[in-house]
């Protein structure tokens, strides 16, 4: 394991005074290779440590444009919240708040995993907070080895981390959008506008002003405008309901596998594709899922619900950049509180946070396979764990165009629908809904039906059940559950051996290893001993906690 320093420091003459004391990087990353990766600026690597520049007081991500700094005077940190507990402020040029994701505990099913979670789905802020003490009982452990765990792995308290994530993404709000500061405070879930500012210039040493003065100083020297007073809210530049964000990943990504995904299985209404030659078009925004075209010529969008909010989300792949353009939509009585929970799930559906160089590398190691996987697979997920689970049971013994078929009957019938900028989108129906509904529309067989209802009313009546508590409802079985949390939580860890699909291409891998030659002379029995549950016993564990996208792969090669 290697070691980086953690620092206390304070600006003195322009240089960092600093105390040192180790904490670790979890991963393979050394200093050599952390040094190499800053000085080629190497997409791969970003957001999987920020590089803490002494002499200036700023922490970067390692692909920042600016002048590299001599080694002499960098140390290396795990996570923004490391940077910042050392006394460092974000990069304003770079803006490691907008880096990929990088959770060394994903997937690994632990405590810290579990919450981390938790506390980016916004369970720490807002009206409806939780306590410390609260998110412990939560996890079933007692809140001083939850704050032990947070010292240990960030230096801070698990408060204090939620904080610092708010703030960060404050201050993605205030780059990219026009949103007003007082929307900021809100969508980045302050309930007061005062502790916002007090809270942004301890911890980031600027006000929210100060910092949207300077950006729009660098977007000024761009478009060659004036900055005012009048403009410096941006209020009537981008309306409330309306704002564009940009979302980083780490390459590779192949964006054509997982449009083409997507596109056969969407639904209409809820799902679409625009061509790029048509985005300004106002009549192609809302077109039929199955729209004509190279897969990468297209946008994507869908309809996403969270509580109150309704949402429609343009996706824009904007490769040469490694970022996606995210052109988010919402109805006038949107909660914009929910905005940083929207930006989460899309990062999930997309798959951005995924590390798949390391992925890949494990994927190619596996002892039992010849696999050459294919670069930049992803997990393309769902709108929602319950969208995922409902394709999982309509998808069961009939063809994917038949799944989808059902789908879209299920959505017509039964999903909420709502207009915006005057048109009419659909979302996916509620728990709520599915429960007393009679699916009369659904050609399958009642079983399938009655298992649908029986899972949304065990959903409705057990609001903190995990999917792996759906294994009680009669209908539902291993397999579903496993898909629903591939698809629908992202759990990067889901080997679906048992799919007929998997399994025929696992055996198809596994005999490529024999040399044809000597199994004509051994014959076919030879072949009799193989134990499939055994071997995918032992292939589950030598590539966990990646199971998923071993799934994908094997699913894409057919």
């Amino acid at each position: 394991m290697k070691i980086t320093e953690h620092l206390e420091c304070n600006a003195v003459s322009g240089d960092v005074q600093l105390k040192a004391h180790s904490a670790p990087i979890r991963g393979e990353l050394s200093s050599a290779i952390c040094r190499e990766a800053r000085l080629s600026r190497d997409p791969r690597f970003d957001g999987k440590f920020f590089v803490g520049v002494l002499t200036t007081g700023i922490y970067c991500r390692n692909v920042c444009p600016a002048v590299a700094p001599k080694e002499e005077n960098v140390r290396y940190f795990e996570s923004q919240v490391n940077a910042a507990q050392a006394g460092l402020r974000p990069c304003l040029r770079c803006r490691p708040d907008s880096a990929p994701g990088s959770n060394p505990w994903k997937g690994t099913g632990t405590t810290l995993d579990r919450a981390l979670g938790l506390i980016d789905a916004g369970l720490l802020c807002g009206e409806q907070a939780l306590t410390v003490d609260e998110l412990a009982d939560k996890l079933g452990i007692s809140s001083r080895y939850l704050n032990k765990l947070f010292s240990e792995g960030f230096g801070t308290s698990p408060k204090q981390y939620a904080l610092y994530r708010q703030l960060l993404f404050a201050k993605q709000l205030l780059h990219q959008t026009q949103l007003p500061i007082t929307q900021v405070a809100l969508a980045a879930g302050f309930n007061s506008i005062r502790r916002f500012n007090e809270a942004f210039q301890q911890r980031l040493q600027l006000t929210p002003t100060q910092l949207r003065k300077a950006s729009l100083k660098k977007v000024s020297k761009i478009n060659d405008i004036e900055i005012t007073d009048e403009n410096n809210s941006l209020s009537a530049k981008e309306p409330s309901h309306g704002l564009t964000l940009y979302q980083y990943y780490r390459p590779p990504l192949d964006w054509s596998a997982q449009l083409a995904f997507y596109r056969l299985r969407a639904v209409v209404g809820m799902e679409w594709f625009t061509p790029l030659d048509k985005l300004n078009d106002s009549t192609g925004l809302a077109s039929d899922a199955a729209c004509e075209g190279e897969e990468t010529s297209l946008e994507y969008g869908r309809c996403i619900a969270i509580g109150k909010m309704r949402a429609v989300v343009q996706i824009a792949h904007e490769p040469s950049l490694h970022r996606f353009k995210l052109t988010v939509m919402l109805t006038a009585d949107s909660p914009l509180e929910a905005l940083q929970k929207l930006i989460i799930e899309v990062r999930r559906i997309l798959d951005l946070d995924a590390d798949m160089q390391l992925i890949e590398q494990n994927l190619q190691a596996l002892p039992q396979l010849n696999l050459v996987p294919f670069s930049g697979l992803r997990i393309p997920g769902a709108g929602s764990l319950f969208e995922a689970v409902c394709r999982a049971i309509l998808g069961q013994q009939v063809t994917v165009v038949q799944a989808t078929k059902l789908l879209n009957q299920l959505v017509e019938a039964y999903g909420e629908r709502f207009e915006l900028n005057g048109r009419e989108y659909r979302l996916f129906p509620t728990p709520e809904t599915i429960r007393g509904a009679s699916l009369s529309e659904l050609k399958m067989p009642g079983a399938r039906k009655l298992a649908l209802n029986a899972l949304a009313a065990f959903i409705c009546d057990n609001a903190d059940a995990s999917a792996d508590d759906w294994l009680s409802v009669k209908g539902i079985g291993p397999w579903t559950i496993a898909y629903a949390k591939l698809r629908g939580l992202g759990d990067p860890n889901i080997f679906l051996h048992s799919d007929l699909i998997v399994k025929k291409r696992l055996l198809a891998h596994y005999l490529g290893h024999y040399d044809k030659n000597r199994l004509n002379a051994l014959g076919e029995d030879a072949l009799k001993p193989l134990d499939y549950p055994q071997l995918c016993q032992q292939l589950g564990r030598d590539i966990a906690p990646w199971g998923s996208y071993l799934t994908f792969q094997l699913w894409h090669q057919v």
